[in-house]
């Protein structure tokens, strides 16, 4: 029986496709160490078995806050991955920058990008409005935020839920932070020492929180329980004391599409920018209760 390929081969033409490129990268957008961050290196490590499930590698991870560092830059200049998955918000230039030395390229997170680019959005704003009406249908009012407050769509959907149900927005409650633990350490230190504190703590992710509740512990006001949750639901929110009540984010879904987007680009099998946003829910635990009469 004639084999055509070989024949093909032989003539020095093939009708098989140039094979795509194996190896991807992600870029830590809102962290400097991404190694060390309990929300992105899980969904980053989630990108890396997507990957090799599609017979891919992630050939290598590295953060916004050094991408000019000489090493770096050249690691991204030498660069052989095609395609590039942002994790976090970032500016349109930085989208630009990444958009030279990486064909391909999406984003995942919890802010929608006002850019053209294929992204995985779990609404931020959303979660914070779970988060905050649990909050209110427990009785409280005197609502805290602990977490970013610029172009942060969790900042935005906090004030937005309270003016829906009638709760007077009070900028005395509001705490900007870098949204680390020891920032949500610091933070909850100088709540404790306030005379009216609030009765409820909303953090905007679940390592602030992981401060808060150390602070709680340690500087003990008396008759002062206030309701913490947060968003996330890293692992170690089920293992605090008491155990933390979260919004989960589908850090498995965020990396599956992302991976799928990368790909499809890269197949070239759509045109248009794609926009896939995902559901968040609530994951009840200790650390929320009704308000004080």
């Amino acid at each position: 029986t004639p084999n055509h390929t070989a024949r093909e081969l032989k003539k020095g033409s093939s009708t098989e496709k140039e094979p795509l490129s194996r190896s991807l990268a992600c870029l830590f957008a809102r962290v400097e160490d991404g190694a060390a961050d309990s929300f992105f290196t899980p969904l980053a490590r989630s990108i890396e078995k997507e990957a090799f499930r599609h017979g891919y590698i992630l050939k290598y991870t590295f953060s916004a806050f050094d991408i000019h560092h000489p090493s770096t830059f050249r690691l991204i200049e030498d660069n052989q991955a095609d395609g590039v998955a942002v994790l976090g918000r970032c500016d349109k230039e930085l989208l630009k920058f990444l958009k030279q030395y990486f064909k391909y390229v999406v984003y995942a997170g919890l802010n929608s990008l006002d850019a053209k680019y294929d992204q995985i959005i779990c609404d931020g704003g959303q979660a914070a409005y779970a988060a905050v009406s649990r909050l209110i249908e427990l009785g409280h009012k005197k609502i805290a935020y602990i977490g970013d407050c610029t172009y942060e769509s969790r900042y935005v959907g906090y004030y937005q839920t309270l003016l829906t149900h009638h709760i007077p927005f009070d900028y005395r409650y509001v705490h900007p932070s870098t949204q680390t633990e020891e920032e949500g350490n610091r933070i909850m230190n100088d709540i404790l020492k306030e005379e009216e504190p609030p009765t409820a703590i909303f953090c905007a992710n679940d390592c602030t929180a992981l401060g808060v509740l150390r602070s709680l512990k340690k500087g003990r006001k008396k008759n002062y329980f206030p309701s913490v949750i947060a968003i996330d639901n890293i692992r170690k929110s089920a293992k605090t004391s008491p155990m933390l009540t979260t919004i989960d984010i589908p850090k498995q879904e965020l990396a599956h599409f992302a991976l799928l987007l990368l790909l499809d680009q890269q197949k070239k099998a759509h045109k248009e920018c794609v926009r896939i946003e995902l559901p968040c829910r609530l994951i009840e635990r200790d650390s929320c209760t009704y308000a004080p009469s």
